[in-house]
């Protein structure tokens, strides 16, 4: 009989870990936000980034793994979760 290990840790928990790093919520294979992650709600399920700024990607079939060609600043935003497809934590530089 083994012993059942603690269970995973939800989506809030790893994101709240992340509070104060830079990242990117992608909302669609186009569009996204980048900043710093400033909070993590969970009614509604949501992230506010600081200092954000809205980026447009771009992948061709030559490149296939999306770039981002354009930003606009955007200063804070929240991002529902249940409109983000992806997120990425950068690392810094």
């Amino acid at each position: 009989m083994s012993k059942a290990g603690p269970p995973p840790p939800s989506v809030f928990q790893i994101l709240e870990r992340h509070v104060g790093r830079k990242m990117v919520a992608i909302l669609d294979p186009s569009y996204g936000f980048e900043g710093t992650l400033a909070a993590v709600t969970r009614e509604p399920p949501g992230i506010w980034l600081s200092d954000a700024e809205v980026v447009t990607l771009r992948s061709t079939i030559a490149q296939p793994v999306p770039q981002i060609v354009s930003r606009e600043d955007r200063s804070e935003v929240f991002v529902n979760l249940s409109a983000v497809q992806r997120i990425e934590v950068l690392h810094e530089e």
